[in-house]
């Protein structure tokens, strides 16, 4: 997984003794612009490089990756550096790059061809494509030589370029059955029908018992990646159903993920995935979306079992973010890369005598034996560091109390993190993506209301505020903000927005609304959510294209349902319908998130395991309706203690609102919402309303009354 020999340039960069840039030195994507001083004459996707394929009659070699990507690096290296490969791409071949970040559109719809072509996937995506777009082979990286059964990149180059020359017409009837074949595979699911059984939770579970590792945790085996969805349907379904096995798989998974390398214990937050069983060994990219979903799932688990491990995991989880994520105007970049100085993980291992020269021989010691650190090590030489529960169990005699131990673990790991900022860092990819800040925003705002601190709300007020300020203008959605894109060098950022840009802003903005109670917030998701209606939704076939017309160049407009490592953008939509749809009492946004689910349903029924985000949302719609309402002043004392115990209970679907006093509503006329009628506050003071199914118990003033109330509207529901 490492190349020591080989040295990345750093993010944009002129290498020293090389030529001229190719068309990718202006891009603002810092993936494109590692490639602009190849020899390879690459393009970025757009009207140029299609014109001249159609022109010139040339075959598209299309490569799709991302900069955190530790393959699409080594190939870079061995491949797009190399003068005989260019040679061949630029005689007989248009190369465009693509970052997958930038142009999720285009990834999935050549990912879906790879899929069918080779029954895989990954990236680096290289996929071959005629003039017109539609591919006709594929793969993910290929090797710079011939060997073990696999032929090398400049093999496929020769062997493509000679086909293409001597029989056009096979290649063209080849790509069109190809992509009639994609078409029918991003359509696939089915229109209309019943809405599915409510025991689709039951046999959802059930699958994910059958492929639950009982040791290991996580469903399947090497390699694992964060099942974030998967732990979120568990915990849903657990509190239904009272089933210790459903939750002992959710907490046996999130235990051993928080005790592996995966998770990184001196800097906070969670690897990409684990090339082993046992989540020791990392892929050492850090993303940012699956640690605004992990820091979720890991909050949820701290209110569903009071433990205060989940709790310390989400926060450190939410430091990182925080620490390392977050760009100087407020929102959130995409992504640290996986190599340092050239080589996987470099930045992240330690050696002991590193660890001793920190903490001293004493302390060294019992952080060495807690986390797992040797001479010989356990990555080629080097240390990663993990902990498990007999570890922990080993150290204890040297402190007082187990929170005396995690304070000292904690301040060790602190030390240690400064000394490690001194390395050379990782390179960044400093993209805002609309949809992962979403994310962010969501895990933010639910961070604050279960570990109380104010920062974390701050944090998802200052994301959100750049979101709307920066990239929302004339009700339009922007897919990313660049920090180069303000120099004005590239148009890549004046992408429209995606399916789930809306939704997942959109989603996140509700999630800020409750707990800021700040009303524009739920504002401009109302504004958001009508906008996705408008440019998304199928009005045939119900269910959200994943583009709008707005985006061109397109083989086929795809409709997103299967979760992949971010929820699909259907799942999200759903979820969004109707959340909102109960705050306005909205009766076409019920409906169409409800298209989605009946559209899904049969796929969900024999594959529920691709659907774990969906299945939330189907539980969302299919639970009793909890509407938890504070009649009161924003800002005021009585208000936050009893927005304070809404907080502390895991109540995943229930709609929470504020019945503020007429001149507090920025948008005053949200004061009129449905859910908030003849909501008052009782005796001048703030008041909670309960309510099961639009029947309403009477307003309680004290939190104790409403921790009652909660109890009990638990048990109905269940």
């Amino acid at each position: 997984m490492q190349d020591e020999n080989s040295q990345q340039h750093g993010v944009g960069d002129e290498p020293s003794g090389r030529e001229a840039a190719n068309h990718l030195a202006n891009e603002t994507s810092p993936y494109l612009r590692q490639h602009a001083f190849n020899p390879v004459d690459w393009y970025p996707w757009g009207d140029e490089a299609l014109e001249l394929a159609r022109t010139e009659n040339k075959p598209i070699f299309l490569s799709i990756g991302y900069s955190a990507c530790h393959w699409c690096h080594v190939m870079e290296r061995e491949s797009f550096t190399d003068p005989d490969v260019a040679n061949v791409l630029n005689e007989g071949f248009i190369s465009i790059k693509v970052d997958r970040e930038e142009r999720p559109d285009i990834d999935e719809i050549y990912m879906t061809a790879v899929q069918i072509l080779t029954r895989g996937g990954g990236w680096p995506l290289n996929v071959f494509l005629t003039p017109n777009l539609e591919p006709f082979y594929g793969g993910t990286y290929f090797p710079p030589a011939d060997g073990y059964g696999r032929p090398s990149f400049l093999t496929v180059l020769n062997q493509i370029a000679r086909l293409w020359r001597q029989d056009q017409g096979q290649v063209q009837s080849s790509a069109a059955t190809l992509s009639g074949a994609i078409k029918n595979a991003v359509n696939m699911v089915g229109t209309g029908g019943p809405t599915p059984a409510s025991s689709l939770l039951e046999v959802a579970s059930s699958a994910l018992t059958r492929n639950f590792d009982p040791i290991w945790g996580g469903f399947g085996g090497a390699p694992k990646f964060p099942p974030s969805g998967s732990i979120a349907l568990l915990l849903r379904q657990y509190r239904h159903t009272g089933s210790a096995d459903l939750l002992k798989m959710a907490t046996v998974t999130l235990d051993r993920m928080a005790e592996g390398g995966m998770h990184d214990q001196v800097g906070g937050g969670f690897h990409r995935y684990s090339v082993d069983e046992r989540w020791l060994v990392p892929h050492f990219e850090k993303m940012l979306y699956d640690n605004a979903l992990l820091a979720r799932v890991y909050l949820d688990a701290a209110l569903v079992t009071g433990e205060d491990k989940y709790r310390r995991v989400a926060k450190d989880t939410l430091e990182f973010v925080l620490r390392d994520m977050t760009d100087p105007e407020g929102g959130f970049h995409c992504a640290l890369d996986a190599d340092s100085e050239g080589v996987e993980g470099k930045f992240y291992v330690w050696q002991p005598e590193e660890i001793e020269k920190v903490l001293g021989p004493e302390s060294a010691n019992v952080f060495c034996e807690y986390f797992g650190v040797t001479s010989g090590g356990n990555f080629e030489g080097s240390n990663i560091l993990h902990y498990t529960e007999a570890s922990a169990a080993g150290i204890q005699q040297h402190f007082s109390s187990p929170k005396e131990m995690y304070d000292k673990l904690e301040s060790w790991c602190d030390s240690l993190r400064e000394v490690r900022d001194k390395r050379e860092w990782p390179g960044k990819d400093d993209k805002v993506l609309a949809s992962w800040n979403g994310l962010a925003i969501s895990a933010l705002a639910r961070g604050f209301a279960v570990l109380k601190d104010v920062r974390y709300k701050e944090a998802a007020e200052r994301a959100a505020d750049f979101v709307l300020a920066q990239m929302y203008e004339n009700g339009e959605l922007l897919h990313l903000h660049s920090r180069e894109a303000e120099r004005g060098i590239s148009e890549s950022a004046e992408i429209p927005g995606f399916l789930d840009d809306y939704a997942e802003v959109a989603n996140g903005l509700l999630d800020l609304y409750e707990v800021s109670l700040d009303d524009r917030y739920l504002d401009s998701a109302k504004d958001l959510v009508t906008r996705m209606i408008s440019d998304f939704h199928d009005g045939e076939n119900g269910g959200f294209f994943f583009t709008s017309a707005s985006h061109d160049h397109l083989l086929v407009r795809t409709k997103p349902y299967h979760d992949g490592a971010v929820p699909a953008g259907n799942s999200t939509a759903a979820l969004v319908l109707l959340r909102l749809s109960r705050y306005l009492d909205d009766a076409d946004m019920n409906e169409k998130a409800e298209e989605i689910i009946r559209n899904a349903g049969s796929l969900m029924s024999t594959h529920p395991e691709a659907f774990t985000h969906l299945l939330c949302a189907y539980d969302l719609n299919t639970d009793t309706h909890l509407d938890i309402v504070l009649a009161g002043e924003r800002d005021s004392e009585d208000t936050a203690r009893l927005a304070e115990v809404v907080y502390e209970s895991y109540l995943p679907n229930r709609t929470y609102a504020l019945a503020a006093p007429k001149g507090e509503w920025a948008v005053p006329a949200l004061a009129d919402l449905p859910v908030l009628e003849g909501k008052q506050m009782v005796g001048g003071s703030a008041a909670a309303y309960v309510c099961i199914n639009k029947t309403c118990a009477m307003p309680v003033t004290e939190a104790g009354e409403l921790r009652r109330l909660l109890a009990e509207s638990k048990e109905a529901l269940d």
